[in-house]
């Protein structure tokens, strides 16, 4: 992937100095509830892997509503240093879909609005709850901030398979697909159905919502590459081996042997790849409408 020279967001928040390890006053993670071990090994599978905050889920698990935001007072935001690479990198990213993002809402006639990126190492505080790293890379409406810890790059090449720099941007281009949704009013659209329907029927518009922000990380990555040719040989399917790597399926194949479709939460490996791709050959909002798809 070609990014090296690009600009760079200043809307990168470098919290890793801050510490952040273990629970906040809050009663830990699920805020004092008490859920078995097994439930919330099943929300963190399902959401960790490029998904909406896992908190959200656990707290549907739980039986309660949306988390309850508990926001800490934190230290001026920080730049991340200037010899950070890996840090660089994500700045360049995060910079690319904004240049993106506004060009679209634009052209429709909207106002982008920039999400900020937090870097964080172990737990941080958010709008949303307390975040880990365990959960992977996530977005929180709250907030509108995307956090990461950016040792889950080393995850995703060294446990799930899936290496490469495209495969990273990939990460990030699904977290602010997340933004988006929250932006054009589908994300609050869907935390009304809470309580409104099953467990499995969530789960299901659960998967519809994650492969709509696959699609739109494909309609940023059609975009950059027709506005700065960002895409090198093989970048494509780096995404496409991720897209495959964290379906439902093969997640829950490796992890416990047997598959459950009602319990999937962000989509088949195929499914993913599909709509990823279906937004980076369309370039357009409307080629990602998930939720009027017949067949996902």
């Amino acid at each position: 992937m070609k990014w090296e020279g690009n600009r760079e967001s200043d809307n990168v928040e470098d919290r890793r100095s801050d510490g952040g390890g273990g629970f906040g006053g809050g009663g830990g993670l699920l805020g004092g509830r008490s859920i078995g071990i097994g439930t919330i090994v099943v929300a963190l599978v399902g959401g960790w892997i490029f998904g909406i905050n896992p908190l959200t889920l656990l707290s549907m698990f739980s039986g309660g509503g949306a988390p309850t935001a508990q926001v800490q007072q934190q230290a001026p935001a920080q730049r991340p240093p200037a010899d950070d690479r890996m840090a660089a990198f994500v700045s360049t990213v995060l910079a690319d879909t904004e240049d993106v993002w506004k060009d679209v809402f634009a052209k429709g006639g909207g106002t982008y609005q920039e999400p900020r990126l937090v870097l964080f190492r172990g737990a941080t505080q958010t709008a949303c709850g307390q975040g880990q790293a365990a959960m992977g890379p996530f977005y929180c409406p709250g907030d509108q901030k995307v956090y990461i810890d950016l040792g889950f790059y080393e995850t995703l090449k060294n446990k799930l398979g899936a290496p490469g720099d495209f495969a990273q941007a990939y990460v990030i281009a699904h977290e602010v697909g997340h933004h988006v949704q929250n932006l054009l009013g589908i994300s609050e659209k869907m935390e009304q159905m809470r309580g409104r329907v099953s467990k499995v029927e969530y789960n299901a518009l659960s998967v519809r919502l994650e492969l709509q922000a696959d699609c739109f990380a494909g309609v940023w990555a059609n975009h950059a590459q027709s506005a700065r040719k960002i895409l090198e040989q093989g970048d494509v399917e780096e995404a496409m081996n991720a897209a495959a790597q964290i379906g439902d399926d093969a997640l829950q194949r490796s992890g416990r042997g047997a598959v459950v479709p009602e319990s999937f939460t962000h989509g088949t490996s195929s499914q993913r790849q599909r709509w990823f791709d279906t937004g980076l050959k369309n370039g357009s909002v409307k080629a990602c409408d998930t939720f009027g798809a017949r067949n996902l």
